[in-house]
């Protein structure tokens, strides 16, 4: 380890800046100042290792030579990598501060801790993905990040694919100096750390992989070394005996204090099950820009998870999709994100950096699961306003396990419109699993072309009404559109139903949606405009409405079949619902029926203004007066 270090010193005063100029902070050993910080994360724990066994004199050349410089580098040389709010950040303030604490050198500490002070301007603004770089109240440094970039439910506003490589830094620099100062990190903001190892594990599906929201390269789960650590590190801290369960499923522990403490526990049987729960984690440093709303039900232990996004955009690493969903059912993706146009580590393809198609596509309103108006992206893709606004959480319940809803609105994404979803995990005897119930309101000053896609992964069965064949055409020229091509297109069928099967991993699926006479039915595959097959070739469903002020879509999601290929047979083959009418659809109130093939119905209604829980509302309903109270009806009628 000596002689190594000392390469490095030989070599470190040598260095120019790395000469691939792709970042917004160049490095010196690697291309970006981030790489820089992540080998001097880990060499500090190295160097603390060696440190009292290394004679004076090699400790103050090493200070001198190699160390300091490097800090200073990350640093002092670099402020538009180290004096903000970010992951990136996050990495250098820790470099600098662990290697600090290691050296006893005060003043690292302090920059690391509060950042570089009387900052002189810096003509780089803006980060590779177009992120602002300074934050406005321009605090800096591992404190800020603290108290910034973490809500106070402990969700990252750059999402948990990003949560997840941060935490590592965050965890591993709040330990060092917990053990070597008096600063009490740990209680910091109400323990804000520790809540965050939570907010990661709650934000994994049922085979512990992190919703792919913002940018994130799927199937990232909680078996990344950074989520070993992190788990291992909150158990030490807290001895909660359900965080044992997640290390059992990790299989594995990190050799040191955190990791032996996890073992032992788990050798004499001290973990309990952890159950992930419904629940909202609420955006922005102070819980009020919005939300991440989960939903879970779980039947025979199999988990069904149900995701909507309506918090902060996530700063240069997030995608415009405000009120945009993720549906999983058990370990299989139903009704998917995008996630990044990226291959990470995969030379071939840009060398492992984010494509072009992540800017072009991911990225864009139309790759989601929500509302695209005009064929405009939400912002018109403008990172700087998107990261301004966040959507209104309107109503979150998940206390009755027979009907779990979650409501929000965005009043900002497209001026003059009024985007109100709710969604509603319901639980009956009738099916199967869990009904997946939505509920998507849009008013707006003046008529536009409304578009709703839903991503669902799998092979068409079939559909209920006539299809023509496009010949492939495309669905546009920008904002994601020009990467759509439809396959086929339709029409609302008679009864103002339109269904959509598909099979995946022999599981049968079926979307029934409301459709008015003059919609447009599309079918869609992902992928026009990318010779460089940079892109998925995946499905989608398409409802396009046109001259719409005022409107309501209305789809129900079933999850109610499978297939034997040994066997040949399939169980369940078609789903329970038959129709779905909007009986009402004005500015107060959405009301829709839910027929079932056996002619029992289901009655949704939706205050749109007030969410109340002790409101009483009143809708007529087959000359019936029905009441409520609360901004949620779910009400079921035999017959």
């Amino acid at each position: 380890m000596k002689n190594t270090l000392y390469k490095y010193s030989e070599l470190y005063p040598k260095l120019s800046l790395h000469p691939a100029k792709r970042s917004y902070a160049r490095g010196k050993l690697f291309w970006q100042c981030l790489n820089d910080a992540n080998w001097l994360v880990y060499t500090s724990q190295a160097y603390d290792c060696i440190y009292e066994w290394l004679s004076r004199e090699d400790r103050a050349f090493l200070n001198k030579e190699l160390f300091r410089p490097m800090a200073d580098f990350l640093s002092i040389e670099n402020p538009q990598f180290f004096n903000r709010i970010h992951n990136h950040s996050t990495w250098g303030n820790a470099a600098v501060g662990m290697i600090g604490l290691v050296m006893e050198d005060e003043d690292l500490i302090e920059r690391a801790l509060y950042g570089l002070k009387n900052l002189k301007s810096n003509k780089i603004s803006e980060d590779n993905d177009g992120g602002t770089i300074y934050s406005e109240n321009q605090r800096a440094g591992f404190l800020a990040q603290i108290d910034e970039a973490f809500s106070p439910d402990g969700y990252y506003t750059e999402g948990p694919y990003y949560q997840r490589y941060a935490m590592y830094p965050f965890l591993i620099f709040a330990q060092a100096l917990s053990n070597t100062s008096d600063l009490k990190i740990f209680e910091y903001r109400d323990g804000v750390l520790l809540k965050a190892v939570y907010a990661l594990i709650n934000l994994t599906n049922g085979s512990g992989e992190f919703f792919p929201i913002n940018d994130a390269q799927k199937g990232m789960s909680f078996h990344a070394h950074s989520v070993v650590a992190a788990v291992d590190m909150a158990y030490y801290q807290s001895k909660d005996p359900s965080l044992l369960s997640i290390a059992k499923e990790q299989n594995t522990v990190t050799l040191d204090i955190n990791g032996f403490t996890v073992a032992r526990d788990i050798d004499n049987n001290k973990y309990e099950p952890y159950i992930k729960p419904s629940i909202m984690l609420t955006d922005g440093p102070n819980g009020n820009s919005g939300a991440i709303g989960i939903l879970r039900s779980y039947n025979n232990e199999e988990e069904t998870s149900l995701l909507m996004k309506y918090g902060k955009h996530g700063m240069g690493h997030g995608h415009f999709d405000k009120l945009s969903f993720c549906y999983y059912v058990g370990r299989e993706e139903v009704i998917q994100d995008y996630g990044a146009a990226r291959w990470v580590n995969i030379k071939q393809k840009d060398g492992g950096g984010y494509l072009n198609e992540n800017k072009s596509w991911a990225k864009q309103t139309i790759a989601h699961n929500t509302v695209t108006i005009d064929e405009k992206s939400q912002f018109k893709a403008s990172v700087k306003t998107a990261d301004l606004f966040s959507p209104d959480s309107f109503f979150f319940s998940s206390d009755n396990q027979k009907v779990q809803v979650m409501s929000a609105v965005d009043e900002n994404s497209y001026p003059g419109t009024r985007l109100h979803r709710t969604m509603i995990l319901l639980n009956d005897s009738v099916f199967s699993k869990p009904l997946l119930i939505d509920l998507f309101n849009v008013q707006s000053d003046t008529a536009h072309k409304v578009d709703l896609p839903f991503y669902y992964l799998g092979q068409l069965l079939e559909v209920n009404f006539q299809l023509s064949d496009q010949k492939s055409q495309i669905l546009g020229d920008d904002y994601g559109f020009q990467h759509l091509r439809v396959e086929a297109k339709g029409k609302s069928p008679e009864n103002n139903s339109a269904q959509l099967s598909w099979i995946k991993s022999n599981k049968i699926y079926t979307l029934t949606s409301y459709s008015d006479p003059d919609d447009e039915l599309l079918l869609t595959q992902i992928g026009a405009h990318d010779s460089l097959f940079n892109l998925r070739r995946d499905p989608g469903f398409m409802i396009r409405r046109n001259n719409s002020k005022n409107t309501s879509f209305v789809n129900t999601l079933e999850s109610h079949g499978n297939y034997s290929p040994v066997n040949e047979r399939p169980v369940n083959a078609y789903g329970k619902v038959d129709n779905i009418t909007i009986i009402q659809n004005t500015q107060d109130y959405i009301a829709t029926t839910i027929q079932l093939i056996d002619n029992s119905r289901w009655l949704i209604a939706i205050s749109l203004k007030d969410n109340n829980k002790s409101i009483t509302h009143k809708i007529d309903y087959r000359n019936e007066k029905i009441s409520w109270q609360g901004p949620v009806l779910v009400k079921k009628f035999s017959k």
